[in-house]
């Protein structure tokens, strides 16, 4: 009995033991499936993604670098010609519109619309003025001397300030507006030389009186006033052996101009010495005096004492 017993213990030890080695081994063989399902999945998922985010990456570069070495100089040669028609449709739209707002725009008050060929581009060109030191338009202004009238240049400008652009020229002075030929002859003076501001000023103040005092275009009264002290004889001396002899000689249109203007300027500046009156002031008494023809203006006393001298020498 003791030995069945044993048998049975020994037959039943061997069944437990394969139960166990069942059990053991049916875990064992789901932990290897998980495994490969967890493996299998990221495969499955990571290798799409991997590449599919390869895939475009390459493209893109390659599609960089095919653009970067062969488009490149095609895309080069395509830009030129679009460029040009796209900066042609945006300069002639602006073209347009600025000649037709010049053309159709309302001048305002003093301003003059001026068309003159340019002399490089042989091109036609419309621009406005505005008036002389935005306050006096030179429109309305008429030379009264035929004999001056090629000569006074009263073209509008509005700052008269050419920096010398007609400077030792034969004659190129009289392309130089008035106004601006008197800033120069204020400049004649050793007061005044190289100060073209100053006598800038010195002239806007002057025209200033005489606005307010004739109450009139100062640009007007200046012209009269030049016309006024421009002398139309003068004397010359001539030799005769030992003998000078003074002959009364006719004056050209130029330098009855450069006479008028130099005694007008030297006469206002002559009178502000020794006196409390500034400059500006001065010159607007001269200018006043001589546009009136009074014998009282240094211009018109020198005209006349050079006719009298003319006349007796004839």
């Amino acid at each position: 009995m003791a030995a069945e017993e044993q048998k049975g213990a020994g037959g039943e030890q061997p069944q437990e033991q394969k139960e166990t080695a069942q059990a053991a081994a049916e875990p064992v063989e789901a932990q290897p499936e998980a495994p490969s399902t967890v493996e299998a999945a990221p495969a499955a998922t990571a290798e799409p993604a991997v590449e599919g985010e390869e895939r475009p990456k390459k493209k893109a570069k390659k599609a960089k670098s095919e653009g970067e070495v062969e488009g490149a100089p095609a895309a080069a040669e395509g830009t030129e010609p679009l460029a040009a028609p796209t900066a042609e449709g945006e300069e002639k739209p602006k073209k347009k519109a600025k000649r037709a707002k010049v053309e159709g725009q309302e001048l305002a008050e003093g301003e003059v619309l001026i068309e003159t060929v340019d002399e490089k581009t042989d091109r036609k060109v419309t621009y406005t003025v505005k008036p002389l030191f935005g306050k006096y338009p030179f429109t309305g202004v008429v030379v009264t001397n035929p004999g001056l009238q090629r000569y006074i240049n009263i073209n509008p400008v509005s700052v008269p300030h050419t920096g010398a652009r007609h400077a030792n020229r034969p004659f190129a002075k009289q392309h130089v507006n008035i106004v601006e030929r008197l800033i120069n002859g204020m400049m004649r003076s050793e007061w005044g030389t190289g100060e073209k501001a100053k006598m800038y000023r010195v002239v806007e103040d002057a025209f200033d009186i005489i606005a307010k005092r004739t109450k009139a275009n100062p640009i007007q009264v200046f012209v009269d006033a030049l016309c006024n002290a421009a002398p139309k004889e003068e004397v010359t001396r001539l030799r005769y052996g030992g003998i000078n002899v003074p002959k009364a000689v006719d004056v050209s249109a130029s330098r009855r101009l450069d006479i008028a203007l130099r005694n007008i300027c030297s006469g206002a500046i002559s009178s502000s010495h020794n006196n409390k009156k500034r400059l500006q002031q001065c010159l607007a008494d001269e200018i006043i005096l001589a546009s009136k023809r009074e014998i009282n203006s240094f211009a018109v006393a020198k005209k006349e004492e050079l006719e009298r001298i003319a006349a007796s020498a004839r």
